[in-house]
């Protein structure tokens, strides 16, 4: 899926990375727990997160994740979107809650995956 296609079925609004619309993902992942993330184990993800720190950006640019969504309509502050675009990330936000959005998103075909068992 587009990234495009999901700033359309979450009728989000785009803070960095408008020119990288075309992206493709493959799964999503949605977690306020950081920990969680790192636990799942798959390419061409986009993170949905209500976590509105530096944190969850530098979770994301650790794994590789180039597409964050905050949901319950939160903002990124400034400091928020130059990180983002700093690292090349498409950062957005949603008037979804977490499970709406996740749930449009699924519904539309993207899929999660498997997490890796953490011991």
């Amino acid at each position: 899926m587009k990234v495009r296609e999901i700033v359309g079925l979450l009728d989000a609004k785009v803070f960095a990375g408008a020119d990288q619309l075309d992206l493709e993902v493959q799964s999503a992942c949605g977690a306020d727990l950081m920990s969680d993330v790192m636990a799942f184990v798959k390419e061409r993800v986009v993170l949905l997160t209500g976590l509105m720190n530096p944190q969850a950006l530098r979770t994301a640019d650790l794994l590789d994740i180039k597409v964050v969504v905050f949901v319950r309509g939160k903002k990124p502050t400034p400091d928020l979107v130059a990180m983002a675009e700093e690292s090349g990330m498409i950062l957005m936000t949603t008037k979804y809650s977490m499970f709406l959005a996740c749930g449009r998103l699924y519904e539309a075909g993207l899929r999660g995956g498997g997490v890796r068992e953490i011991s």
